[in-house]
């Protein structure tokens, strides 16, 4: 068996990853992941949660 311990990749593309960007290798890597989050393409589930009327007045 082997000693050593397996390093884990960038999360978005799976090259070694940079201390200053972890867990990513790149700033790239880093935005494009922040672009999945605040675009919806990443979304934790769960039950759909009702709006108030508040939240459906348009904030003028």
């Amino acid at each position: 068996m082997s000693d050593r311990h397996a390093e884990p990749g960038c999360a978005i593309c799976g090259d070694a990853v940079d201390e200053k960007y972890t867990p990513f290798c790149s700033k790239r890597c880093a935005d494009v992941d922040l672009n999945r989050w605040l675009s919806g393409s990443y979304a934790i589930p769960g039950e759909p949660v009702p709006l108030s009327d508040d939240d459906n007045e348009d904030r003028s």
